[in-house]
């Protein structure tokens, strides 16, 4: 597998519910095996290895912006639309079908408000493991369900759980995504951000994993404030992931 920058590339590595791990820093390897494993469909293809997709955690740019991303769905806070169009937020939402599912007209309206919908599976499995046919469904399966609800086709894709390997990028590949969006950082129920690797610090191109309202003392909209309040103090700003992968 080409090997990409190590500024790009995530360490071999999610908001969360509490299946969606984010908060406590723990992160995926590529292949639970240490060996590239072989698709299990007799439609698989294993694409050309310079078009697998780059995982990264962070994103390697002069702009001192760092990059808020919410999962699943479930946080459904009637503010936290308001503070993304008041602050034009361009915030990422990596939605899941079986969660998000009975609340899409709140999504259309973050959209509308400047949120990007991203990938982020059918129903939440860990990939992993997984044979191909059974990821690239989970995968194509939500491109095409968001296509139909938003009329976008998304490039992003988080996997469940932050867990991955080789035959996920080859699906993913498959199904349009570009890149695999992993964390650096993970802001934690009490609203201190923990960190995956590196300093324990926020630093210009750092991908932030926000969880979903869960059992929090602090809603979605109050635990955004108070990580926006510490994003500026460091001099930072939220960029539009879109715009940089």
């Amino acid at each position: 597998m080409r090997r990409w920058p190590a500024a790009v590339v995530a360490c071999a590595g999610v908001f969360l519910l509490a299946g969606c791990a984010g908060a406590d820093g723990r992160r995926a390897e590529p292949d639970s095996r240490g060996r590239s494993p072989t698709p299990a469909s007799s439609h698989a293809r294993t694409p050309h290895r310079d078009s697998l997709p780059p995982v990264v955690d962070h994103v390697p740019t002069r702009d001192r912006v760092v990059f808020l991303t919410y999962d699943d769905g479930a946080g459904r806070d009637p503010l936290f639309a308001a503070l993304v169009r008041e602050r034009r937020l361009p915030v990422s939402l990596f939605l899941t079908d079986t969660v998000a599912g009975p609340g899409y007209g709140h999504f259309a309206r973050l959209r509308a408000v400047g949120a990007s919908i991203q990938n982020h599976t059918l129903n939440h499995p860990a990939l992993r493991g997984l044979p191909y046919a059974g990821q690239r469904a989970e995968i194509c399966g939500q491109q095409h369900g968001l296509r139909s609800r938003f009329g976008i086709r998304p490039h992003l894709l988080r996997p469940p759980h932050g867990t991955y390997d080789t035959t996920t990028l080859s699906a993913a590949a498959d199904c349009g995504i570009t890149a695999v969006v992993l964390w650096r950082a993970s802001l934690g129920a009490d609203g201190d951000l923990t960190y995956t690797r590196g300093a324990p610090a926020l630093r210009p191109g750092d991908i932030v994993s926000v969880p979903s309202d869960g059992f929090t003392p602090l809603t979605l909209t109050e635990r955004t404030a108070r990580l926006l309040r510490e994003i500026e103090e460091r001099g930072l700003r939220v960029g539009r992931l879109e715009d940089h992968l």
